[in-house]
């Protein structure tokens, strides 16, 4: 639909890099159970990706008002030095309220982990959600920033494979986690991506149509 994306594998992830928003289309990943822990510490050492077209700097974020917040966190890279440094490229990362950043989304990603350990493997999507009128832009790099952000989060090899998809406004998300899932099928009109046509098309139509996060929550 004429956007101008580059794909590009990192350690441990992938990215649709978007070079008219300079954010992700999306960001995708496999999180096995043990890649949930790991002795790497966290680099904080953001870099900008010369080989990403229009990738911003960190100091793009500088006095913005928005956070540098992460597609693929560095939580999810602990196992492996190079992942971890990856996971600071500047084209993993959306202008993210800090609201958001530091409640619900990364009480999203703490659940995430805890999925994983108990699934084994998941795969996961995030990205940002804009609007026509998502007009506000930061930096001199002029990162458009998204009115919400999706994540989609399914268990391919489990017998009764399940997916779920979230959807946060880019703002404080107040309440239940529960009150922001919506269906994989949502989140694909939305954005105009079939994110897993890879998978047999009885198994797509059945995850992507999915929202019982009680399932999801099951011990």
């Amino acid at each position: 639909d004429g956007i101008p994306s580059q794909i590009k594998d990192y350690e441990g992830f992938t990215i649709s890099f978007n070079a008219s928003n300079r954010t992700p289309n999306y960001v995708v990943w496999e999180l096995l159970g043990s890649e949930t822990t790991g002795t790497q510490v966290r680099s904080n050492r953001f870099w900008r990706d010369e080989t990403i077209k229009n990738c911003p700097s960190s100091s793009d974020y500088t006095r913005s008002g928005f956070d540098r917040g992460h597609m693929f966190p560095a939580a999810d890279a602990k196992w492996s030095a190079q992942a971890m440094e990856d996971c600071f490229s500047m084209a993993n990362m959306c202008p993210q309220s800090h609201a958001l950043n530091a409640g619900a989304w990364k009480t999203l990603e703490e659940k995430e982990r805890l999925w994983a350990a108990r699934d084994s493997s998941l795969i996961i999507i995030a990205g940002p959600l804009y609007q026509n009128d998502d007009k506000l832009r930061i930096g001199t790099a002029g990162i458009r920033v998204p009115s919400a952000f999706y994540k989609l989060i399914v268990t391919p090899y489990l017998p009764e494979p399940r997916g779920i998809a979230f959807v946060y406004p880019n703002d404080r998300c107040p309440g239940n986690m529960q009150n922001y899932v919506q269906t994989i099928d949502y989140v694909e009109q939305l954005t105009g991506f079939d994110f897993f046509n890879a998978l047999p098309d009885d198994i797509e139509s059945k995850i992507d149509s999915q929202t019982s996060f009680k399932e999801w929550n099951r011990h």
